[in-house]
């Protein structure tokens, strides 16, 4: 064989279960504890979509997180949100993934950082998705009627980012302190 052999970029068993089990948690959180706001609602998912992020590689967290809440959406009936969370809880993944890095230890200012920005993502794509859903496919009149209603469910997106880095930065603290935890998968 040539010295010049590409690394491997398809998923194993093992990866495929273990995003399997990661999209089940952030499923399962979502839907437990969930709050209807106006457009949809608040939950504890984001928390585990972060610790997704901490759990397992780069590529795996990102698909875990849109599995596991796109189909939330889809089981509570938000399936027209469903593609447009897929896409947001990915992104929120991946920023979150290219801030922390591949640190392996518990490194605190890099976990908040990286979750502050993923959220803050995830704030600004729920507001603009909000309104284009509201525009084209609920008949608000004018662009600027639906950004405003769009607009109505922000503070509920940041109490659920909070709430969900919080969760994240508690649960990855205490795998990171437990000895029989692989920080990372």
């Amino acid at each position: 064989m040539q010295g010049n052999i590409a690394k491997k970029s398809y998923l194993t068993i093992t990866d495929i279960v273990q995003i399997a089990v990661m999209s089940a948690l952030i499923c399962v959180a979502t839907m437990v504890i969930h709050i209807k706001t106006y457009n949809g609602f608040v939950h504890l998912g984001d928390g585990m979509v972060l610790v997704s992020v901490i759990i397992l590689k780069n590529k795996k967290a990102v698909i875990a997180s849109a599995l596991g809440m796109g189909l939330a959406d889809i089981l509570l009936t938000y399936v027209l949100w469903a593609p447009f969370t897929m896409v947001i809880k990915a992104v929120m993944a991946l920023i979150a993934i290219l801030i922390i890095k591949d640190n392996k230890r518990f490194n605190l200012k890099y976990q908040i950082i990286g979750f502050s920005f993923a959220v803050l993502w995830m704030i600004v794509a729920y507001y603009f998705s909000g309104a284009f859903i509201k525009f084209f496919f609920e008949g608000i009149p004018t662009f600027k009627s639906a950004l405003y209603l769009s607009s109505l469910d922000i503070p509920g997106n940041i109490i659920q980012g909070l709430s969900g880095i919080v969760v994240a930065i508690a649960l990855s603290y205490g795998l990171n302190v437990s000895r029989s935890f692989k920080y990372r998968l």
